[in-house]
């Protein structure tokens, strides 16, 4: 009965209570010919022990960055995360902590969340930041939402070398509100100019840039943020907070809004999640910002104090005035960022982006000398890249996968025409050896495909 709390003696009681002499007797109601005439064909039940064991033998089936080498990327990403984390974030005043509500005994939440905002603005150079979001998808979709509701427009240009899953969030949550996605062709893997310039109009709310782009491509964004001021639109940046240590920041550039998939600072992968959005906005927005803000006082004595500055969602305010319905943020996710951020600091930060870059131009440029291997889109690239093989690419995964290394992310789960091609990550985990490796492997499978 360690499963399954109700005794037979539970149950005799609970049944003589209601009047019914057995269970059969609260399935009359159901007819003969909907109900399973047959006891169900289940195996006995397990001890602990060997539910243990079972679990953990299939756990063993998975393939993770812990037992792989892993060049998963396009969001989630094999970032090291400093033991002290996980070690001050399972401290039970954070690890329990759910949102702070009563901003009187929630002190310690919120100035961790105010840590958190302060870092998230001085990494991306923007005035104001919230609390987080859910990931960088919904960051995204509530972006959309804010250059709606701020310009009055309903036309967001979402450039193709975007990341497809943000741009499908958006769509989803900003369909039902008359927000109209287009795409904005890119010439291989680089912003179009003519496609762009062609695409904005009149009715353009915002233009949504990825810096580096999805394809991990580092483009100078200034002069597009200008041009789209210039047609009275918003310029919306989905940054990688990694690549802020090497990278001018895009407030700097002018961004009105800059968002961000926060995983990466002292976050797990975690099969997916959960994760945390990051988003900073200048001045001008503050008020439409999405989720909660967390601002600094001085109480009545003349100490020192964390409140709940601004809270958009109709809960908190009258309805009409409501720009976001997002409930809250994710507290304990943005709690191991602050802690990232002030363990590695500026000098770390740098140091881990020019970890990443170098790694992934080492790698890029000695797959581009192995035969059947065209490395894809010219340019700088930051810690990820494209390349398509002479190969079935399942098969090829395979057999990286076989040997302990994931080698990226099929591009054909994207639908964006690159069926034939892989997105690889290098972060500053991987090793010259490691690297090395992969080239070694790639040249090995290409030659016995061809055999």
């Amino acid at each position: 009965m360690r499963y399954i709390p109700n005794t037979p003696d539970d149950r005799e009681t609970m049944m003589r209570e209601i009047g019914v002499s057995s269970v059969e007797d609260l399935l009359k109601p159901i007819p003969k010919s909907l109900r399973l005439s047959r006891r169900l064909n289940l195996p006995n039940g397990l001890s602990e022990q060997d539910v243990v064991a079972a679990m953990t033998a299939m756990a063993r089936k998975n393939l993770d960055s812990v037992s792989c080498t892993s060049f998963l990327g396009a969001g989630s990403y094999d970032h090291y995360v400093p033991t002290a984390i996980s070690d001050l974030a399972g401290r039970s005043e954070f690890l329990t902590a759910y949102t702070p509500y009563q901003p009187e005994v929630s002190q310690g939440t919120l100035q961790v969340i105010y840590e958190f905002q302060s870092m998230i603005c001085e990494l991306f150079r923007m005035d104001a930041a919230n609390a987080s979001l859910y990931d960088g998808g919904t960051a995204l979709a509530e972006a959309v939402l804010l250059a709606q509701g701020y310009t009055r427009r309903s036309r967001i240009i979402c450039l193709d070398n975007v990341h497809p899953h943000y741009r499908s969030v958006a769509v989803t949550l900003g369909s039902p509100l008359g927000i109209r996605m287009d795409g904005s062709p890119h010439s291989a893997g680089h912003i179009s100019a003519t496609a762009l310039e062609n695409a904005l109009d009149a009715n353009t709310a915002a233009v949504v840039f990825q810096y580096p782009n999805f394809f991990g491509i580092i483009e100078p964004l200034e002069p597009w943020i200008r041009r789209v001021h210039d047609a009275g639109a918003l310029a919306i940046v989905i940054a990688d907070p990694i690549a802020m240590g090497v990278l001018e920041p895009p407030g700097s550039w002018g961004a009105d809004i800059v968002i961000g998939e926060g995983q990466a600072l002292g976050n797990p992968q975690s099969y997916g999640g959960p994760y945390l959005g990051l988003f900073a906005a200048s001045d001008k927005l503050i008020r439409r910002m999405p989720g909660r803000i967390v601002g600094v006082t001085r109480d009545a004595d003349g100490r020192r104090g964390y409140v709940l500055t601004l809270q958009t969602r109709e809960q908190h305010i009258r309805r009409d005035k409501a720009t976001s319905n997002i409930c809250t943020n994710e507290g304990l996710c943005a709690t191991r960022a602050a802690m990232f951020l002030s363990l590695v600091g500026p000098q770390g930060l740098r140091q881990i982006g020019e970890g990443c870059m170098q790694g992934c131009g080492y790698l890029r440029a000695k797959l581009a000398k192995v035969p059947g291997v065209e490395v894809l889109f010219d340019g700088p690239h930051f810690k990820e890249f494209a390349f398509r093989i002479q190969a079935d690419i399942p098969s090829f995964s395979k057999f990286m996968a076989d040997r302990g290394l994931l080698p990226g992310i099929p591009l054909k789960r994207f639908g964006m025409g690159l069926d034939d091609a892989l997105l690889v990550a290098v972060t500053e985990r991987r090793t010259a050896a490691e690297l090395d490796r992969y080239v070694e492997l790639t040249a090995s499978f290409l030659k016995g495909a061809k055999a």
